[in-house]
């Protein structure tokens, strides 16, 4: 009879074993709409909006984790993290697949409305432009040259906040931080219309280490798209 009962208990299949959670790198310097951090934990923001949506379409649970700007390709590369978004391949460098281009966002040439309006990019040579440490804008580096005056500020809140104060005429910003900034009443200047420096579609990169194959997360991307979904999260922050 207990002969029986081990041959019984050993037909029973196993318990099948839920999948790791699925975890996404955010850089610790993200403001606002892109990502609150506080701590070790992502508060709220697009990333861990977008992170959740991903997640259950693949799914999987999210953990978001957050990693300093320098230490991103890393910890990609080591596994630390299946994928970072909201990032385009050459901006990142390392042997990662990248997803289809799909999160949009444009890079803004904006003006203190107290000022002469720029026809052109080259209308600001020579004159000192807000930007932010360590980003590269090609754009304006082609367009003006030696006469690309980059004034540096330590994020893209600081770069608003240094024009609404008058030590720049000029800024380059994100049309999603500049729009989230003027939605919550934190930037108040009145501005000319911006001037399009570039439209972006930005990306996920994906760790060559992670169990998610690209094809599924693209698959995923493409469902997040198709049902409205990031266009729906994209509107909470604008």
């Amino acid at each position: 009879m207990a002969a029986a009962a081990l041959c019984a208990l050993a037909s029973v299949p196993a318990m099948a074993q839920p999948p790791r959670p699925l975890v996404m790198l955010v850089e610790t310097s993200a403001l606002m709409p892109q990502a609150r951090i506080e701590g070790d934990t992502v508060v709220e923001g697009l990333h861990l909006d977008l992170g959740q949506a991903l997640a259950r379409r693949l799914g999987r649970e999210l953990v978001a984790r957050p990693v300093p700007r320098k230490r991103l390709a890393e910890a990609l590369q080591r596994g630390e993290g299946d994928l970072l978004c909201d990032y385009q391949s050459e901006w990142l460098p390392g042997a990662f697949a990248w997803s289809r281009p799909f999160l949009p966002d444009q890079a803004l040439l904006i003006t203190a409305a107290s000022a002469p309006a720029p026809a052109s990019l080259s209308a600001v040579a020579g004159q000192p432009v807000g930007t932010v440490r360590g980003y590269v804008y090609p754009e304006m580096t082609d367009a003006l040259r030696s006469g690309f005056m980059r004034n540096d500020a330590p994020d893209a809140v600081a770069n608003l906040q240094k024009l609404a104060l008058g030590r720049v005429q000029h800024a380059l910003t994100g049309r999603r931080v500049l729009e989230y900034q003027q939605r919550t009443g934190n930037f108040k200047l009145a501005l000319h219309p911006p001037l399009v420096v570039s439209e972006v579609l930005a990306q996920c990169a994906l760790s060559p280490s992670s169990p998610v194959g690209l094809a599924a997360l693209n698959a995923a991307i493409h469902s997040l798209v198709a049902e409205g979904e990031l266009t729906r999260l994209l509107a909470r922050y604008r």
